[in-house]
C-alpha cells in the first residue's frame, strides 16, 4: 500500500511520535522480582542515565533493552525500507547505552541490561542466571 503521504510529510508526521516506555516489558519484569522476591528496587528513580530500575541501596541500576531498538541480533527483523536510517539509529542507540553503562560503572554502581527476549519463557533462565550472579552474590 503507498504512504498517503510524500517523504517530507511522513518524516514530519513520524518526528512527533515520542515513545511511551516499554510498559509491557517493565511490567514482565516487575512479576519476576516479585516470583523471585527480589525487593528494593525503584522506578523513575531522579539519576541521570535513566535507568528504568534502580535498586538505589545496592547501588544497582537496571535497563531494560528492546532487542530490535538497542541491536540485539536475536531477531532477523530488518526493515528492507530506509535501512541506512534504521541501521544508523540502532548503531546510535547502541553507543549511548554504551556511554551510560560505563558512567553508571565510574560511580561505582552495577548495571544490568535485560534484553527484551530474555523475559520471554524460553530465555528465563538466562535471565535467571543473570539476576542470581547480581543479587545474590552477598552484596
Amino acid at each position: 500500500m503507498a504512504d498517503v503521504f510524500d517523504k517530507a510529510m511522513r518524516s514530519a508526521v513520524m518526528s512527533k511520535v515520542r515513545s511511551k516506555g516499554n510498559k509491557s516489558t517493565e511490567l514482565r519484569l516487575i512479576e519476576i522480582f516479585a516470583e523471585r522476591e527480589i525487593k528494593g528496587w525503584r522506578r523513575n528513580y531522579p539519576v541521570k542515565g535513566h535507568p528504568d530500575f534502580v535498586f538505589p541501596m545496592k547501588r544497582i541500576a537496571v535497563f531494560v533493552d528492546g532487542c530490535f531498538w538497542h541491536g540485539h541480533d536475536c531477531r532477523n527483523t530488518r526493515p528492507k525500507q530506509n535501512e541506512d536510517f534504521w541501521s544508523a539509529k540502532r548503531e546510535k542507540n547502541k553507543v549511548r547505552d554504551s556511554a551510560t553503562t560505563e558512567m553508571f560503572e565510574r560511580r561505582g554502581w552495577k548495571v544490568l541490561r535485560v534484553w527484551e527476549c530474555e523475559l520471554k519463557k524460553k530465555n528465563l533462565p538466562m535471565l535467571f542466571a543473570k539476576l542470581n550472579e547480581l543479587f545474590d552474590s552477598g552484596e
